[in-house]
């Protein structure tokens, strides 16, 4: 049981390291400018590929339910996230995106009757305060639009976080993030058509190899083993883990501009490691009593 607890948090950390790629895949292998497009071609093709291999559509209530989760994990995280990151200051959406873990925890206080203790709570400020020494470098211009895309992208992935849980069943977690690919993409889709033109140069080699490995390992990989572990972990555990996202950010960053960490980022990382380390500790330790002979069974700590 412990083995398994932990292989199961170390392929759902894996979603959000692949995550951490995305922006150097978007700026060094990526039409520019096209933002949407781009999102576009993350969630659909994927959705579409997952589909052909899970091979089954959504049946009864999942009609209505995979597109609510399209549209809140997908579709609405992602618009919110470009409009974030085109009206505010580099590194502000990460630190405003970073509440996202304490809305989980808080939402699944009310919905799934998760345990929401003092010690998440801290974890959580922490989490914040680690991606802001990570990537915040300047305050200065805030803008209330982009502001209130970033905490409204937040809330957005932590309610559609803890409705998949709340919605979860027996049926695959492939098949359930396929439908949910599928149904953010056709969203970001129309509001590609609506809101951005296409790209009108023709893709390079380098081009198709970026939108490949998004689509493919960034995005249809990702999602399945996020999903996965949202299902079978509490819900507060991927939720922190998502924020080692900017962590291979940074690193990925400095590798291609061949920069050190500065003590500031460096000491915003120990803190993000800190913070991840206290919430999943909990349940993996009191799984570890729970699994030795003459001893009772604790109830899983925050």
């Amino acid at each position: 049981m412990l083995s398994n607890t932990r292989f199961v948090v170390a392929a759902t950390a894996l979603a959000p390291l692949l995550w951490g790629t995305t922006y150097i895949t978007s700026t060094t292998l990526l039409v520019p400018g096209h933002p949407l497009f781009t999102a576009t071609v993350r969630a659909l093709p994927a959705g579409l590929v997952l589909l052909a291999i899970g091979r089954r559509m959504p049946q009864g209530s999942w009609w209505w339910r995979a597109a609510v989760l399209g549209g809140l994990n997908i579709a609405g995280f992602f618009a919110f996230l470009f409009i974030a990151a085109d009206r505010l200051p580099g590194g502000v959406a990460a630190v405003v995106g970073g509440v996202q873990p304490l809305l989980v925890a808080a939402l699944a206080s009310r919905m799934l009757f998760e345990r929401l203790t003092d010690r998440v709570v801290a974890a959580g400020i922490g989490g914040v305060v680690g991606v802001a020494l990570i990537v915040l470098r300047s305050a200065g211009g805030l803008d209330a639009i982009g502001i209130a895309a970033a905490l409204l992208g937040a809330v957005s992935m932590a309610l559609g976080v803890v409705l998949a849980k709340k919605w979860s069943s027996d049926l695959p977690p492939l098949v359930v993030t396929a439908w949910q690919l599928v149904a953010g993409g056709v969203i970001l889709a129309c509001l590609t058509a609506v809101v951005e033109p296409l790209p009108t140069e023709a893709f390079t080699l380098t081009n198709v190899i970026g939108y490949a490995y998004l689509t493919l390992i960034g995005t249809a990989l990702a999602y399945v083993l996020w999903f996965r572990g949202v299902t079978r972990l509490p819900t507060r555990i991927p939720a922190f883990l998502g924020l080692l996202s900017p962590v291979v950010a940074l690193a990925l960053g400095g590798f291609v501009s061949h920069e050190f960490l500065t003590l500031t980022q460096a000491a915003g990382v120990a803190v993000v490691f800190l913070s991840v380390v206290t919430v999943i500790g909990g349940p993996i330790s009191e799984r570890a009593r729970s699994a030795k002979p003459g001893q009772p069974t604790g109830r899983t700590g925050g």
